[in-house]
């Protein structure tokens, strides 16, 4: 294999490494544009308010007018004095928040990005103060206190994966040119799948408890939460290229060397030499050109007897090879 056998054998794996980090990078595009349909469909977790049912004499605050008001107010007064949005999307970096129009996503918010973000719905919902957030169970809390560590490690990983993702294109262009830039690539590429996978599967099972926990205890009050299935598909996605990525990585470093293993017929024989005639075990020379052989020739014994060759002479004529 030559080296255009070599670059074909190099060039899966890095296309694969290529689009891994596409993915990647979809996935921290999530949220950061209120304005891009595309990105404000990238979260991990939705929940959603639309329906929200909410008792005003379940708000345990202080007794002023201004409370007075809203305890006599419907659930749409509770939602305005709240500002709780239709709906609230949870990404990467920060969540994004919106109404309905028409039934269709209108995004009107996003908060600012912040590395290990999570989603609290008491702050962002501002139910600091109300007693409201006594209200959710304990199941909850406890989920949501899992679930602010979590991210944590989830933002770490992501950004270790991301980081190696790009160290494993630059180290693979040397893999262009010999198996040990194969192998070097390949422990890369292992470090990145590890780091991807653990980022995937951290986010999956994170946030399907969360949903769990979150759906079981506001129920009652009508809200609804689910998980984003664009995310997680651009998230496994990039798990999927980046191991196929290192299993070819691999595949390079033990096959595919880049050398020829055609030999030219023509050059194997200059390398080697020309052909010459030699004496044949019946016979011997009589000059340079003089070869004997033929009817009743008797080749000279040696101290060892032989037999007459026979009546008809011998087609065989042996050669060897002589250096030029």
């Amino acid at each position: 294999m030559g080296k255009a056998g070599r670059f074909a054998c190099i060039f899966t794996p890095m296309a694969l490494t290529i689009a891994s980090l596409i993915c990647l990078i979809i996935v921290g595009l999530g949220g950061t544009n209120k304005n891009h349909a595309g990105y404000n469909s990238l979260y991990f977790f939705r929940a959603n308010t639309t329906d929200i049912n909410v008792d005003p004499t379940d708000l345990n605050i202080p007794k002023n007018p201004l409370t007075d008001a809203i305890i006599n107010q419907t659930t749409d007064g509770v939602k305005n004095a709240l500002d709780i949005k239709d709906f609230y999307h949870v990404s990467l970096w920060n969540y994004c928040a919106g109404d309905l129009d028409n039934g269709k996503d209108k995004v009107t918010y996003c908060s600012p990005r912040k590395n290990e973000f999570w989603f609290n719905p008491v702050e962002v919902w501002g139910l600091n103060n109300t007693g409201v957030d006594k209200l959710f169970s304990k199941e909850l809390r406890a989920g949501l206190n899992a679930y602010q560590k979590a991210a944590k490690w989830m933002f770490i990983a992501y950004v270790v994966a991301v980081v190696t993702t790009i160290v494993e294109i630059f180290v693979g262009i040397f893999a262009l040119f010999s198996r040990i830039g194969s192998l070097a690539t390949t422990i890369v590429s292992t470090v990145s799948s590890f780091f991807l996978l653990a980022f995937a599967l951290t986010a999956t099972i994170l946030y399907a408890t969360l949903m769990g926990s979150f759906n079981g205890a506001v129920k009652k009050y009508n809200v609804h939460g689910s998980l984003g299935h664009n995310m997680f598909v651009v998230v496994w996605l990039a798990v999927a290229f980046s191991v196929g990525a290192g299993l070819f990585w691999l595949f390079s470093s033990c096959c595919c060397s880049g050398r020829s293993n055609r030999i030219k017929y023509g050059d194997e024989v200059g390398k080697k030499g020309k052909y010459e005639r030699v004496d044949s075990p019946y016979g011997h020379r009589e000059g340079p050109a003089h070869f004997q052989s033929g009817p009743g020739y008797q080749a000279p014994h040696h101290g060892v007897p032989l037999n007459n060759v026979g009546s008809k002479p011998t087609a065989y004529e042996p050669y060897r090879t002589a250096n030029v």
